[in-house]
């Protein structure tokens, strides 16, 4: 579908659209009324009797109060219990500074701890029930995929006197959408906001709408992302920013540029004004496409508005050039970032290493990360990780190889994900003394890997073709022709393996033992036979091996 800019619009042709409403064509830069939201009296609900504070000293208290977080953190551990540490700080904790510690462990996945706070937080004299305290909790424990434990926080909060408002489901709906199972987490997500519509103090808000349509656009479900946007265009609540930016995402990375399209059509029709990150939504949906007119006629639009361009939108550009190989557009994409004043932050440097990387320049590549490294400035690993994916995807193994062992010399210590790529690149190359060289290495370092870590691996392998012992070993294991085999139907997704390997695991140790961290893969064939034709996956490799 083409899309017009002229020197004062951005538009986009009529063509047949999934959403039905009334598109007209989008233009970006007459956007300049503000929204027409109805006027409507603001009620304000409260569930604790706290005294509200004076506006003018919030900024001085909450440096303060994050900086006794921040002692916090930093004083429990293992010596001290964090529940200790708390005690010790008795007379200062309150309310405010649970809630700063509920995001800082949530962040390191600590929710263990977060459970801790809160239930010291119960014994405290100054504790009320509070449906925030509440909605943060749950908010934690779905971002680490723990529904369980928000299901029970949820009737922890019901049994405790308070009842839940539209913040609550809403960390409710957001803490199931994080659930591996996409599909069921859909329908309960449905099911709360069905359920909030009986219940006067928990009727869905902007930011219900906001979450639900997000999800279903990621999920590719048309059909229901119109039928809530129908459903918000009959209630009283007016769409934000947040609304159309949060679906243009989705269908932006699904690559739905049509879908995406008739969002921004229906975001003109709301006279929502776009800012800065609806164009970057679109920069980098339209080059992820390779549609690269579209995405270069939306930056001059970008340009000529009263939005900055920032540095993702530089990056995304640069990146996307670069995975077509378009090199001189890339550098002119970067001389124009310079040229701007914009100082390169270490993803910008990352992008061009990525873009030489993917132009078959990695002389290029490696002068840049050389660069970084005699700059002096802090040396990330995603950075380092960057350069190692740039020469084991073009071939080069061992340089990968020599460049990893340079690694604390230039002051980067590998993480998990420096091992993963290391080990997939090797395994593929069939280099089997390099993967066991990096399976030391990860035992000094102390990196106990994973099961998914070697269903990747798997996967690696499977794209190889077997070896003429995996094959003899193969069709040595397999029935008769005449036979008779039970073959499961393709609903259930079974499949019949066959896995030529040798070397399986390391020699034991003195005691005849072998520890998790010692325990490793080598295949160096694999041979299956698929039941379905279906092409198999890490999700699906995991399922069997349950």
């Amino acid at each position: 579908m083409p899309l017009i800019l002229s020197p004062y619009s951005l538009q986009h042709s009529t063509c047949p659209s999934p959403f039905r409403h009334n598109s007209s064509p989008t233009n970006i830069s007459s956007l300049t009324q503000p929204c027409n939201f109805p006027t409507r009296p603001i009620t304000r609900i409260s569930c604790a009797t706290r005294p509200r504070r004076k506006t003018g000293s919030s900024k001085p208290e909450d440096a303060e109060a994050k900086e006794l977080v921040r002692v916090l953190m930093r004083s429990f551990g293992d010596k001290e219990p964090l529940v200790k540490t708390l005690s010790r700080y008795v007379r200062v904790v309150r309310c405010e500074h649970c809630f700063l510690l509920f995001e800082e462990l949530g962040k390191t996945d600590k929710w263990l701890q977060c459970l801790e706070v809160f239930r010291w937080m119960q014994k405290q004299r100054w504790y009320i029930a509070d449906n925030g305290v509440y909605s943060k909790l749950i908010t934690v424990m779905g971002k680490k995929g723990r529904t369980r434990m928000a299901m029970w926080l949820f009737s922890e909060m019901r049994n405790s006197g308070c009842r839940p408002d539209s913040s609550v489901y809403n960390a409710l709906i957001t803490a199931h959408l994080h659930s591996r199972d996409k599909a069921k987490a859909l329908d309960k997500a449905l099911g709360y906001f069905n359920k909030m519509k009986g219940i006067e103090r928990c009727k869905p808000n902007v930011v219900t709408y906001n979450i639900l349509l997000r999800a279903f656009a990621q999920a590719r479900n048309v059909d229901q992302v119109n039928a809530l946007f129908k459903d918000l265009a009959e209630s009283s609540i007016a769409p934000d920013i947040y609304t159309f930016n949060g679906v243009m995402d989705a269908y932006g990375k699904n690559g739905m540029i049509r879908e995406m399209e008739s969002v921004l059509s229906r975001m003109k029709s709301n006279q929502c004004k776009p800012d800065i990150i609806t164009f970057n939504v679109l920069i980098d949906s339209y080059g992820k496409k390779q549609e690269f007119d579209k995405m270069e006629q939306v930056f001059k639009s970008l340009l000529r508005s009263k939005e900055k361009p920032t540095l993702p939108t530089f990056n995304s550009m640069i990146i996307n050039y670069g995975k077509a190989r378009l090199k001189e557009r890339a550098e002119n994409i970067f001389k124009k970032m310079t040229d701007m004043k914009y100082t390169p932050s270490f993803i910008t440097y990352e992008s061009l290493i990525m873009m030489y990387g993917f132009c078959d320049c990695v002389s290029r590549a490696r002068e840049i990360f050389d660069e970084i490294v005699d700059s002096g400035k802090e040396m990330k690993v995603s950075t380092l990780n960057v350069m190692l994916e740039v020469y084991c995807r073009n071939g080069l193994p061992m340089e990968a190889d020599r460049l990893f062992d340079k690694a604390n010399n230039i002051g980067v210590i590998p993480d998990p994900s420096t091992y993963k790529l290391l080990y997939k690149a090797y395994t593929k190359a069939d280099m089997k003394d390099l993967v066991q060289k990096l399976v030391k290495e990860m035992e000094k370092d102390g990196i106990v890997p994973n099961k998914r870590f070697f269903l990747e691996a798997l996967e690696a392998f499977g794209s190889l073709p077997a070896s003429p012992d995996s094959v003899r070993a193969t069709r040595s294991g397999r029935p008769e022709t005449n036979a008779k085999t039970e073959v499961k139907p393709a609903s259930e997704q079974w499949m019949v393996f066959n896995f030529g390997y040798i070397d399986c695991f390391p020699p034991q140790n003195a005691a005849g033992q072998r520890t998790d961290s010692s325990l490793w893969f080598n295949l160096t064939a694999v041979r299956f036979q698929r039941q379905c034709n279906k092409t198999m996956n890490a999700e699906q490799y995991e399922d069997v091996f349950k």
